[in-house]
């Protein structure tokens, strides 16, 4: 079986509204790879560990579950695991 594991970072949360009322009615995050432009010598930074063998990724995902919105903010960091659904 085939895994990953990545770690990305919150780079914008849009929020979208509906109907008369102007409910809102999702937000969708944009997520990316984490970096930095500089990491200590000695590599003891996860997040250098992570972009070295991931340097590049984005991920849009669209959240319609009221009970998610205002969980994410920009700059929090994720981990996000790929499993091979059967």
């Amino acid at each position: 079986m085939t895994s990953m594991r990545a770690k990305l970072k919150v780079g914008f949360v849009q929020e979208h509204f509906y109907g008369a009322e102007g409910a809102k009615s999702q937000e969708t995050l944009s997520m990316h790879a984490v970096s930095a432009s500089k990491y200590p010598d000695d590599g003891s930074d996860e997040n250098n560990t992570y972009a070295k063998f991931s340097p590049g990724a984005d991920l849009k995902i669209n959240i319609a579950n009221p009970a998610l919105f205002g969980g994410f903010t920009v700059g929090d960091e994720y981990y996000v695991d790929f499993t091979k659904a059967d």
